[in-house]
């Protein structure tokens, strides 16, 4: 006797891989944040060769993990934003490398227009992917929404007195902390099926 997957079988087969590669993807991006900005805080926020390396580290993360993101979603995933998202946070690198040798307030704009636009393509990721019925995106577009929010703050702190990066770590444990809570999401939908 011969057996034939039916499309549906194999759509939701591959909607659970997928599931499970995301979860995964976000537990090291939780685990990234949480040490990126204990690193950040040991270097007091000094913008000396650690500090700058730790800035750019993080936006050149957010482009290893959007690449590993598109990869695992396959043609099914939300592949513009994606490579949208792979764009801006390269750019941001540069942006940052640029601003570190300027100053505490050039590293704080170039870190705020990156979280405002990065943050709304988060958005429109996570809108796209629970029109797919994929679990675990709430905490995803809250996380957008709040980054589009820290940026305009860093944007505005920059401007102060005695600008801190030390919002910035602030902003790297938040998103960690939502990416946690949405891989926790994703791993009860997937046991639910």
């Amino acid at each position: 006797m011969t057996t034939v997957d039916s499309p549906a079988a194999d759509s939701l087969a591959a909607a659970g891989r997928f599931a499970l590669a995301l979860r995964q993807l976000y537990l090291v991006r939780f685990g990234f944040a949480i040490v990126w900005a204990a690193l950040l805080f040991a270097n007091k926020s000094h913008l000396g060769a650690l500090g700058i390396t730790l800035l750019v580290l993080y936006p050149l993360f957010d482009v290893a993990a959007a690449v590993m993101d598109a990869r695992s979603s396959g043609a099914a995933g939300p592949i513009r934003g994606l490579q949208t998202n792979i764009a801006i946070s390269a750019i941001a690198a540069v942006g940052l490398t640029v601003a570190g040798t300027s100053g505490v307030p050039a590293v704080l704009r170039a870190w705020g227009v990156w979280a405002i636009v990065s943050g709304a393509v988060q958005l429109m990721v996570g809108l796209s992917r629970r029109k797919r019925q994929m679990g675990g995106q709430w905490p995803m577009m809250l996380s957008g929404g709040i980054s589009a929010l820290a940026g305009a703050q860093f944007i505005l702190g920059a401007s102060a007195s005695n600008p801190k990066l030390t919002n910035v770590g602030g902003y790297a444990i938040l998103g960690g902390i939502l990416f946690l809570v949405s891989a926790l999401r994703l791993g009860r939908a997937n046991q639910a099926d």
